[in-house]
């Protein structure tokens, strides 16, 4: 039996994660989740299992949950997420899921890393500000950090059991977005609903919007090169309409393997609770006489500026990419507010990262008030 300790139990990640807890009650156990933006499907959730903690956003929710689950701990903040996060210490069959969106993920996933706590993460900003923190604790603590995202899970099921000395290339797959056949004249009036409604996957609406300014991939990319310890030059990103091949490996000898399924993001989520087994029937099987054709186009990366960004900052090194994932979460956190508009997302996150001043190597500590004082700076000036 695995014991499930669910970090974003109300988006996306964690709604899927659940229904295949559900359906796997003999092997699956969840024990603690968390939630901060819905509490009314929290509550819900709760109420079908035996839950030993609950981490909620603030006191108020706090307060609702105590009277309505008085035999369950209660816990609130990012203080709270740690606590989920490490909970039951001495527990050998502990995993945490961390599903959350947004660089509050980094430091439960690294605490959890301290106990000796597997990892399935959804969680991007982990490894985008802290990739080095954490590759360094798992090395020292002998943990195992499994992908949840389907192009790097894809990846991961790619090479299994292949030579990393063989491994020419990696190549990840993107959609383009809900703008990809948008001019840059064209996307000066575009609209929160529009930029909502990605033509594939049905994700929250933070990762949706990173999925049409091409940040998504960018951050994809520095994920794969922590993930697969690979030089990011050697990983390519290519637009492919159609989300069916979600990731593909080239060797030194020129062949390539690829990984394809129907855009369910059950398959690799399934794939890393259970691995190294496979489950039935997980997913609609490929019809490929249906498919007619898969379609592959070169990134233009004038038209994804951020795209461009992101490989840059994480050339460079240091807080870079830490000013680069601040500065955007503030710019889509405005831009879901409508405060400001989809191009005001680019200006804002190039200009933050060009006046950075680059820390080399940040400490946790570090990285959280670069974070912190970045978020304030450009709330301050756009949230008025």
């Amino acid at each position: 039996m695995k014991n499930i300790y669910l970090l974003g139990a109300t988006g996306s990640i964690g709604t899927q994660t659940i229904e295949i807890i559900e359906e796997n009650p003999e092997e699956l156990n969840l024990v603690a989740i968390s939630g901060y933006n819905h509490l009314d499907k929290l509550i819900e959730i709760a109420s079908r299992f035996s839950l030993q903690m609950i981490a909620v956003k603030n006191e108020s929710d706090a307060s609702v949950l105590k009277e309505v689950f008085p035999n369950v701990t209660i816990v609130e903040g990012d203080e709270g997420l740690v606590k989920l996060s490490t909970l039951n210490p001495d527990d050998e069959n502990g995993i945490l899921i961390n599903a959350l969106v947004g660089m509050v993920g980094l430091k439960p996933t690294i605490e959890a890393i301290k106990i000796d706590r597997n990892i399935l993460l959804a969680n991007k900003e982990t490894l985008v500000v802290g990739g080095h923190l954490i590759n360094e604790l798992l090395e020292e603590h002998h943990v195992n950090l499994y992908p949840l995202d389907s192009e790097h899970n894809a990846i991961w099921q790619a090479i299994n059991g292949e030579d990393k000395k063989t491994i020419k290339k990696l190549i990840i797959t993107a959609s383009g977005g809900a703008f990809r056949d948008k001019t840059r004249e064209e996307l000066k009036n575009v609209t929160l609903e529009d930029a909502l409604n990605h033509p594939n996957w049905k994700m929250g609406n933070k990762i949706t919007i990173d999925s049409a300014t091409m940040m998504n991939k960018g951050f994809e990319l520095i994920e794969a090169a922590y993930l697969f310890d690979i030089d990011i030059d050697k990983i390519q990103p290519i637009i492919h309409r159609e989300s069916i091949i979600h990731s593909m490996v080239e060797f030194i000898d020129n062949s390539i393997i690829a990984q394809l399924s129907t855009h369910d993001m059950h398959l690799p989520i399934s794939y890393a609770l259970f691995y190294p087994k496979r489950k039935e029937n997980l997913v609609e099987p490929l019809d490929f006489f249906k498919l007619s054709q898969l379609h592959f186009e070169p990134i233009n990366y004038e038209r994804y500026p951020l795209l461009k960004l992101a490989i840059e900052c994480f050339k460079i090194g240091g807080s870079k990419r830490v000013a680069l994932n601040a500065a955007n979460e503030a710019a889509v956190s405005l831009f879901i507010k409508k405060k400001i508009s989809f191009l005001q997302i680019e200006t804002i996150v190039i200009n933050t990262v060009l006046k950075h001043r680059i820390i080399p190597n940040p400490s946790l500590e570090e990285i959280i008030e670069i974070d912190k004082e970045i978020k304030a700076q450009i709330y301050k000036e756009y949230e008025k």
